[in-house]
């Protein structure tokens, strides 16, 4: 099922059609679903999902998929959040086409994991209380799209100077995770999206960059990897690069290249960690292996699933 999103072009899959999509699974499954509407995301003030969007005609979505069983093992719910970039041109800094805006239908491979993880974990009753949030658009040139130099204001509060415009899963991704953390208060935040080429550059396409603080949990992902078969390999979230970061104008920039360290997946998740509070948290970087080439073992050629194996496997675990 997720392959079958991430395959899909964006002529069909809007973030509308996928919210759909991802309510009638997940809600036959049993979980709740809530799709909030644009003037519902305005409220909730997240800036970066909005400003995404403004170039698309397409209005943005954010949707909760909730797996709460009558006997969950665990009080504070497991937030699962997966970047939902249904099309990225790069917006104003636009993509080039070959080999780079063509598989951009991929862009919410993360999404498509998240979605079906908790329809997986519905399907086998786990006995696990677990949240999935998709905040969902596309990102296009158009006549308002929001320009290198603007200043976004985010959920929590954290002012954002755009360098890039095509730096925009982050910003995307962060108001998933500080709704996450400000809303549901969870006991594990995990996030899964397609964020940087770096990761791809580093890791290839059988290898998906982790990041976390936390040694025990980052151990128990490796050893589920390779179980699931859905391989990760923990990369270094250190504060050596964190002036990258660094904006004259605002508290942080989205492209986190000032020094030029040459660490984009780093210091990309270096800005996530801006937004998910003191949680138990994992960041993985999709980007290489949310999409195949070639046919390659078990995964065919295109979108992959992957994450939802390794996510699945993990929160059969507890």
């Amino acid at each position: 099922m997720a392959r079958e999103w991430v395959n899909e072009p964006n002529s069909y899959l809007t973030s509308t059609t996928f919210a759909k999509l991802v309510d009638k699974a997940c809600s036959s499954a049993g979980c709740a679903v809530k799709v909030f509407d644009k003037k519902e995301i305005v409220k909730l003030k997240m800036g970066g999902l909005l400003a995404v969007n403004q170039g698309s005609v397409e209005p943005p979505t954010f949707t909760q998929i909730e797996w709460k069983p009558t006997k969950a093992r665990n009080k504070k719910p497991i937030v699962l959040v997966g970047k939902g970039v249904v099309y990225d041109t790069g917006g104003l800094s636009l993509k080039p086409t070959p080999h780079s805006m063509d598989y951009m239908k991929s862009d919410m491979a993360g999404a498509a994991a998240v979605a079906a993880t908790l329809f997986a974990i519905a399907q086998l009753e786990a006995d696990v209380h677990v949240i999935g949030l998709i905040p969902s658009t596309d990102n296009r040139p158009g006549g308002n799209a929001y320009a290198p130099g603007d200043v976004v204001n985010m959920m929590n509060g954290l002012t954002v100077e755009v360098l890039n415009t095509d730096a925009e899963g982050r910003l995307v991704l962060a108001d998933g995770l500080a709704y996450a953390n400000l809303k549901l208060k969870p006991d594990y935040l995990i996030d899964v999206a397609t964020l940087t080429g770096s990761a791809t550059l580093g890791l290839g396409r059988q290898y998906a960059a982790m990041y976390s603080r936390d040694d025990k949990l980052a151990a128990k992902f490796y050893e589920l990897g390779n179980e699931s078969g859905d391989r990760v390999w923990r990369m270094p979230l250190v504060n050596d690069y964190i002036d990258a970061l660094e904006s004259d104008i605002a508290d942080i920039n989205n492209t986190a290249d000032k020094g030029n360290y040459n660490a984009g997946s780093v210091t990309a998740a270096l800005f996530l960690e801006k937004f998910v509070g003191d949680r138990k948290w994992v960041h993985f970087d999709i980007a290489g292996t949310g999409r195949s080439e070639v046919d390659a073992g078990e995964n065919p050629k295109g979108g992959t699933g992957f994450g939802v194996r390794l996510l699945t496997t993990w929160i059969s675990s507890l």
